[in-house]
Protein backbone atom coordinates (compact mmCIF):
# COMPACT_ATOMS: atom_id res chain seq x y z
CA UNK A 1 0.00 0.00 0.00
CA UNK A 2 2.83 2.22 0.48
CA UNK A 3 5.02 3.64 -2.19
CA UNK A 4 8.53 3.66 -0.83
CA UNK A 5 9.33 6.75 -2.53
CA UNK A 6 6.19 8.78 -0.92
CA UNK A 7 6.93 10.25 2.89
CA UNK A 8 5.39 8.65 5.20
CA UNK A 9 2.13 9.72 6.92
CA UNK A 10 2.81 11.92 10.08
CA UNK A 11 0.51 10.65 12.74
CA UNK A 12 -0.28 12.88 16.18
CA UNK A 13 -2.17 10.98 19.11
CA UNK A 14 -3.96 12.58 21.47
CA UNK A 15 -5.04 10.70 24.54
CA UNK A 16 -4.67 11.18 28.36
CA UNK A 17 -3.68 7.26 28.97
CA UNK A 18 -0.05 6.80 28.47
CA UNK A 19 -0.02 3.13 27.88
CA UNK A 20 -2.58 3.90 25.16
CA UNK A 21 -0.22 6.48 23.50
CA UNK A 22 2.85 4.06 24.07
CA UNK A 23 1.33 1.22 22.50
CA UNK A 24 -0.03 3.09 19.83
CA UNK A 25 3.28 4.86 19.14
CA UNK A 26 5.11 1.74 19.89
CA UNK A 27 2.62 0.20 16.79
CA UNK A 28 2.62 2.18 14.41
CA UNK A 29 6.17 3.20 14.46
CA UNK A 30 6.98 -0.76 13.05
CA UNK A 31 4.21 -0.06 10.12
CA UNK A 32 5.54 0.89 6.57
CA UNK A 33 5.02 4.45 5.45
CA UNK A 34 3.70 5.94 8.93
CA UNK A 35 5.90 7.85 11.76
CA UNK A 36 4.07 9.22 15.03
CA UNK A 37 5.44 13.03 15.20
CA UNK A 38 4.00 13.80 18.88
CA UNK A 39 1.53 13.31 21.15
CA UNK A 40 -0.99 15.23 24.09
CA UNK A 41 -2.63 14.02 26.87
CA UNK A 42 -5.43 16.60 26.60
CA UNK A 43 -7.20 18.72 24.44
CA UNK A 44 -5.75 21.81 25.12
CA UNK A 45 -2.38 20.56 24.73
CA UNK A 46 -2.93 18.89 21.25
CA UNK A 47 -4.29 22.17 19.84
CA UNK A 48 -0.91 24.51 20.92
CA UNK A 49 1.03 21.74 19.90
CA UNK A 50 -0.65 21.41 16.71
CA UNK A 51 0.03 24.85 15.90
CA UNK A 52 3.72 24.71 15.70
CA UNK A 53 3.92 21.02 14.49
CA UNK A 54 3.16 19.36 11.12
CA UNK A 55 0.99 16.67 10.95
CA UNK A 56 -1.31 14.33 8.51
CA UNK A 57 -3.27 12.97 10.65
CA UNK A 58 -4.86 12.92 14.23
CA UNK A 59 -5.66 10.06 16.73
CA UNK A 60 -8.08 11.20 19.10
CA UNK A 61 -9.36 10.25 22.31
CA UNK A 62 -12.87 11.63 22.94
CA UNK A 63 -13.02 11.57 26.71
CA UNK A 64 -9.92 13.80 28.10
CA UNK A 65 -9.73 16.28 31.00
CA UNK A 66 -9.99 19.84 30.20
CA UNK A 67 -11.13 19.76 26.73
CA UNK A 68 -12.62 16.67 25.18
CA UNK A 69 -12.17 15.29 21.63
CA UNK A 70 -15.65 16.80 20.09
CA UNK A 71 -14.60 20.12 21.51
CA UNK A 72 -10.65 19.49 20.03
CA UNK A 73 -12.27 19.28 16.86
CA UNK A 74 -14.03 22.54 17.02
CA UNK A 75 -11.35 24.30 18.31
CA UNK A 76 -8.95 22.98 15.67
CA UNK A 77 -11.35 24.20 13.28
CA UNK A 78 -11.66 27.94 14.82
CA UNK A 79 -8.04 27.84 14.85
CA UNK A 80 -7.75 26.70 11.21
CA UNK A 81 -5.50 23.87 11.92
CA UNK A 82 -6.96 21.53 9.76
CA UNK A 83 -5.75 17.87 10.24
CA UNK A 84 -8.13 14.98 9.30
CA UNK A 85 -8.66 12.87 12.49
CA UNK A 86 -9.77 9.58 13.40
CA UNK A 87 -11.65 9.76 16.84
CA UNK A 88 -10.30 6.15 18.98
CA UNK A 89 -12.05 5.74 21.85
CA UNK A 90 -13.79 3.28 24.20
CA UNK A 91 -17.30 5.05 23.87
CA UNK A 92 -19.67 4.15 20.60
CA UNK A 93 -23.23 5.68 21.51
CA UNK A 94 -25.07 6.95 18.67
CA UNK A 95 -24.35 10.93 20.07
CA UNK A 96 -21.00 10.34 20.18
CA UNK A 97 -20.40 8.88 16.78
CA UNK A 98 -22.92 11.69 15.62
CA UNK A 99 -21.34 14.46 17.40
CA UNK A 100 -17.94 13.25 16.33
CA UNK A 101 -18.91 13.77 12.73
CA UNK A 102 -20.92 16.71 12.77
CA UNK A 103 -17.87 18.33 14.49
CA UNK A 104 -15.59 16.85 11.68
CA UNK A 105 -13.59 13.62 12.07
CA UNK A 106 -13.02 11.20 9.01
CA UNK A 107 -12.45 8.13 11.36
CA UNK A 108 -14.30 6.33 14.47
CA UNK A 109 -12.24 3.37 15.71
CA UNK A 110 -13.14 1.66 19.32
CA UNK A 111 -9.77 1.33 20.74
CA UNK A 112 -9.76 -3.03 20.77
CA UNK A 113 -10.58 -2.79 17.10
CA UNK A 114 -7.67 -5.45 15.37
CA UNK A 115 -3.95 -3.75 14.07
CA UNK A 116 -5.08 -4.03 10.44
CA UNK A 117 -8.42 -2.56 11.08
CA UNK A 118 -6.11 0.88 12.30
CA UNK A 119 -3.59 0.67 9.77
CA UNK A 120 -6.71 0.25 6.83
CA UNK A 121 -8.37 3.70 8.82
CA UNK A 122 -5.21 5.64 8.80
CA UNK A 123 -4.42 4.50 5.01
CA UNK A 124 -8.36 5.37 3.78
CA UNK A 125 -8.31 8.67 6.09
CA UNK A 126 -5.10 10.13 4.96
CA UNK A 127 -6.34 9.44 1.26
CA UNK A 128 -9.23 11.46 1.58
CA UNK A 129 -11.83 8.88 2.52
CA UNK A 130 -13.48 8.29 5.34
CA UNK A 131 -14.10 5.06 7.78
CA UNK A 132 -16.55 3.63 10.03
CA UNK A 133 -16.36 0.07 10.84
CA UNK A 134 -20.25 -1.48 9.58
CA UNK A 135 -21.57 -1.12 13.18
CA UNK A 136 -20.73 2.33 13.88
CA UNK A 137 -21.63 2.90 10.34
CA UNK A 138 -25.43 1.31 11.04
CA UNK A 139 -25.54 3.63 14.45
CA UNK A 140 -24.41 6.94 12.26
CA UNK A 141 -26.98 6.24 10.03
CA UNK A 142 -29.90 5.59 12.74
CA UNK A 143 -28.79 8.75 14.90
CA UNK A 144 -29.22 10.68 11.46
CA UNK A 145 -32.20 9.74 10.55
CA UNK A 146 -33.68 11.11 13.88
CA UNK A 147 -34.84 14.42 14.16
CA UNK A 148 -32.84 16.45 16.44
CA UNK A 149 -34.38 17.74 19.70
CA UNK A 150 -34.57 21.32 20.38
CA UNK A 151 -32.98 23.23 23.36
CA UNK A 152 -36.22 23.12 25.54
CA UNK A 153 -36.59 19.47 24.61
CA UNK A 154 -33.01 18.56 26.12
CA UNK A 155 -33.78 20.84 29.21
CA UNK A 156 -36.95 18.91 30.02
CA UNK A 157 -35.33 15.59 28.71
CA UNK A 158 -32.88 16.38 31.78
CA UNK A 159 -35.78 16.79 34.03
CA UNK A 160 -37.89 13.86 33.23
CA UNK A 161 -34.29 11.76 34.15
CA UNK A 162 -34.14 13.60 37.46
CA UNK A 163 -37.78 11.89 37.81
CA UNK A 164 -39.58 15.19 37.94
CA UNK A 165 -43.07 15.82 37.20
CA UNK A 166 -44.56 17.29 34.41
CA UNK A 167 -46.36 20.35 37.11
CA UNK A 168 -42.53 20.52 38.71
CA UNK A 169 -40.75 20.73 35.12
CA UNK A 170 -43.19 23.36 34.24
CA UNK A 171 -42.58 25.08 37.96
CA UNK A 172 -38.89 24.77 36.88
CA UNK A 173 -39.07 26.04 33.08
CA UNK A 174 -41.88 28.78 33.86
CA UNK A 175 -44.38 26.94 31.67
CA UNK A 176 -47.49 25.52 31.63
CA UNK A 177 -48.16 22.47 32.03
CA UNK A 178 -49.67 21.71 28.65
CA UNK A 179 -46.83 23.27 27.15
CA UNK A 180 -44.88 20.55 28.92
CA UNK A 181 -46.96 17.53 28.04
CA UNK A 182 -46.53 18.62 24.76
CA UNK A 183 -42.63 18.77 24.86
CA UNK A 184 -42.91 15.35 26.67
CA UNK A 185 -44.95 14.10 23.59
CA UNK A 186 -42.84 15.25 20.86
CA UNK A 187 -39.73 13.71 22.81
CA UNK A 188 -41.54 10.58 23.13
CA UNK A 189 -42.26 10.47 19.14
CA UNK A 190 -38.60 11.86 18.51
CA UNK A 191 -36.84 9.27 20.30
CA UNK A 192 -39.71 6.63 18.69
CA UNK A 193 -40.48 5.15 22.64
CA UNK A 194 -43.53 4.06 24.80
CA UNK A 195 -43.44 6.44 27.57
CA UNK A 196 -41.23 9.38 29.44
CA UNK A 197 -39.33 6.79 31.19
CA UNK A 198 -38.55 4.88 28.29
CA UNK A 199 -36.94 8.46 27.04
CA UNK A 200 -35.12 8.94 29.91
CA UNK A 201 -33.63 5.86 29.50
CA UNK A 202 -32.97 5.38 25.98
CA UNK A 203 -31.67 9.53 26.22
CA UNK A 204 -28.80 7.85 29.21
CA UNK A 205 -27.87 4.78 26.98
CA UNK A 206 -27.66 6.60 23.73
CA UNK A 207 -25.71 9.55 25.22
CA UNK A 208 -27.84 12.01 24.35
CA UNK A 209 -27.48 12.71 28.02
CA UNK A 210 -25.44 11.83 31.10
CA UNK A 211 -26.76 9.81 33.89
CA UNK A 212 -27.19 11.51 37.24
CA UNK A 213 -25.10 11.24 40.03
Amino acid sequence: MHDQHEPPIRIFIADDHPVVVAGLTSMLGTQAGMTVVGSASSGDEALEMLRTRTADLLLLDLRMPGMNGIETLHALNRAGIHIRTIILTSYETDEDIYRAVQAGAQGYLLKDAPQADMREAIWAVHGGKRYFPRRIAERLAERMMRTNLTARELEVLHMLARGLTNKEIGAALDISGNTVRNHVNSIIEKLDVSDRTEAATVAIYRGIIEAQN
